[in-house]
């Protein structure tokens, strides 16, 4: 199951504690404490791996390392080691103490989020010609330490989007490697899935119903993956006893969350072209039509109509 929203508490390590010193040689009394190290940082890190935030269900606290306390013989104490979180890419963080939001959309883009502290300063460093034995050294600056609320946003070229069990999960199987649980009955989908066809990512969004942009049924906790695609694939049954309807209910819902999601660039398919008789599958596609819907008419049965869908997808994205 896919983990995408969590909060978390991470802190940058502090920097490590000067030391006092002396060098014990005869005749050279002079100071040798030398600086502690600085603490690691912390660093966010995007990964291809959408099951990355499931870390995060059950550990919420995180720690880079400390640094090192300064040595006797002026040397730096060793730097603690930065700790990297993985987060998925598509992935939006807000800095709950500053407001500050950023998300990672690329793979192996790293950001720093929290900076260890600094190590304090030996006595060595405090020498002066009016001090030639100074006892005072530092201790070492703290880490910086916040809490962060993380959401995932799925990032797709494509998404599918329709009322719950109209085929979308198995078209999705027919055209990528995906293996998408489908079976007929509603909400089969619970969570987003991806697949890859040529390159070409596609997310196939649980079924909407009506409401669900102010949280009916899975609600909110889908449409916000939408916000990420190139364009939706707009599916709806031949089975239905009223095309347009399923259609506005769709449609308003997202309007409703989001204007730029009803902005975006939409195709329309008619799905489960096998169970519907030819007559009445012309009808429903006419009064598409007469609402200035050009609709595609398919079946995951039907090898042709598979293909066009491959092709539509390559012209798309060309």
């Amino acid at each position: 199951m896919i983990t995408d929203e969590v909060k978390i508490k991470i802190a940058a390590g502090n920097g490590g504690n000067g030391v006092v010193g002396f060098d014990k040689s005869m005749m050279a009394l002079g100071p040798t404490g030398g600086k502690g190290g600085c603490g690691g940082s912390v660093y966010f890190e995007g990964v291809s791996n959408l099951m990355a935030l499931n870390r995060f269900r059950h550990q919420k606290n995180f720690l880079a390392e400390r640094g090192k306390d300064g040595m006797n013989d002026k040397s730096t104490g060793r730097d603690g080691e930065d700790l990297t979180l993985l987060l998925p890419i598509g992935s939006l963080f807000k800095n709950e103490e500053t407001g500050e939001e950023q998300e990672i959309v690329e793979v192996g883009k790293k950001i720093l989020v929290a900076k260890g502290g600094i190590g304090g300063r030996g006595n060595f460093y405090f020498r002066s010609p009016v001090n030639t034995s100074p006892r005072e050294a530092e201790d070492g600056k703290n880490g910086e330490g916040y809490e962060f609320s993380i959401e995932l946003r799925l990032i797709a070229d494509i998404g599918f989007i329709g009322l719950p069990n109209i085929g979308k999960s198995s078209l999705l199987n027919e055209l990528t490697k995906a293996d998408v649980k489908v079976a007929n009955y509603e909400f089969t989908t619970l969570e987003p899935n991806l697949g890859a066809m040529d390159g070409v990512v596609i997310a196939d969004i649980p079924g909407l119903i009506e409401g669900a942009s102010s949280g009916k049924g899975l609600g909110i906790k889908f449409l916000k993956h939408i916000k990420r695609t190139e364009i939706l694939f707009h599916f709806i049954s031949s089975e239905s006893e009223d095309v347009m309807k399923d259609y506005k209910i769709i449609r308003k819902e997202l309007s409703d969350f989001s204007p730029e999601l009803a902005e975006k660039k939409e195709l329309v398919f008619l799905t489960k072209s096998d169970l519907t008789d030819e007559a009445e599958m012309k009808a429903k596609k006419e009064e598409l039509e007469k609402n200035n819907l050009k609709a595609e008419v398919i079946s995951i049965h039907d090898w042709d109509s598979v293909q066009k869908v491959r092709e539509i997808i390559k012209d798309v994205i060309e």
